[in-house]
């Protein structure tokens, strides 16, 4: 196998302990990867950042909000487009909590917003796109891992975040 370049890129699942309820936003038709497609915020590491850098820089710029981050929900790898080299993206999934749900506001990346609980995404995500599976997944185990993480490891994560230096 070659070792090659890719980009890196974040995932930030937005939950509302308010509401409980997941935020899932709908990509603006005129994107060029994935118009229409219900996902969560999603956006590419920068240079000389770190993942959790990233993340929040991507929240602020999507929702116009900061969010605190939970938890690592897992790693993804895929291609944005076709299978090349400067599409290829491995990323950190992140599940964050958001204090105040009516202050998120849409960027041009999206043209919708629905706050929903698992069940209700479970529903909306029925396309077979693999963006859309993706998505599914993503909320699944943000359920299940929301059920089983223990509030001292969430108080941990709170205190001391995840990047390692």
């Amino acid at each position: 196998m070659t070792i090659g370049c890719f980009y890196g890129g974040i995932g930030a699942v937005i939950w509302s302990p308010e509401k409980q309820r997941y935020l899932l936003l709908r990509r603006a038709a005129d994107k060029d990867f994935a118009p229409g497609v219900w996902e969560c915020v999603t956006g590419r590491v920068e240079q000389g950042e770190g993942f959790e850098d990233a993340l929040h820089r991507e929240v602020r710029e999507e929702l116009g909000v900061t969010v605190r981050v939970l938890c690592i929900l897992g790693t993804t790898h895929f291609y944005r487009g076709v299978p090349t080299a400067d599409n290829e993206i491995i990323g950190v999934v992140y599940l964050c909590a958001v204090d105040n749900a009516d202050a998120v506001r849409l960027s041009a990346e999206h043209d919708v917003l629905r706050w929903v609980t698992a069940q209700e995404a479970g529903t909306l995500l029925t396309a077979t796109d693999l963006s859309t599976q993706w998505m599914r997944r993503v909320l699944e185990r943000a359920e299940k891992v929301q059920r089983l993480l223990p509030p001292s490891l969430l108080d941990y994560y709170a205190q001391n975040g995840f990047e390692l230096g």
